[in-house]
């Protein structure tokens, strides 16, 4: 259980990593949003835009994360006990796990810039 507490931390930290980004850009963009709804754009697919934003960010950190991992194969194939550090299961589930994670953290801003209220925000 100890041996996953590391893992855990990490996942937690790149949450609130792309909460924090998405949340920053929702907050910059948040008359963009106005003037969409009041244009009649359905919130529902402001949440999408929003969410598959922060998706692209965790796709291009899993894909950099990938990279590097593969570049230090042998010291990782030392750390690693049952399973190679080129594993495709192991990275396929860390990615996935991140994206699922990743759409769940943008989903909280993503909500909010889809109740912008246009009035509010074209008043600013």
């Amino acid at each position: 259980m100890e041996a996953h507490l590391p893992a855990r931390i990490d996942l937690r930290l790149g949450a609130v990593g792309v909460y924090g980004v998405i949340s920053h850009y929702v907050t910059r963009r948040s008359r963009d949003y106005g003037i969409r709804i009041a244009l009649g754009q359905q919130p529902g697919r402001v949440v999408r835009q929003v969410v598959g934003r922060g998706v692209g960010l965790v796709a291009i950190g899993s894909t950099l994360g990938i990279i590097a991992a593969l570049g230090v194969t042998k010291v990782l194939s030392s750390l690693l006990y049952g399973i190679e550090a080129t594993d495709p299961l192991a990275l396929t589930g860390a990615v996935g796990l991140l994206l699922v994670v990743g759409m769940l953290a943008a989903f909280v801003p993503a909500r909010r810039a889809s109740l912008t209220d246009p009035a509010r925000v074209l008043r600013q």
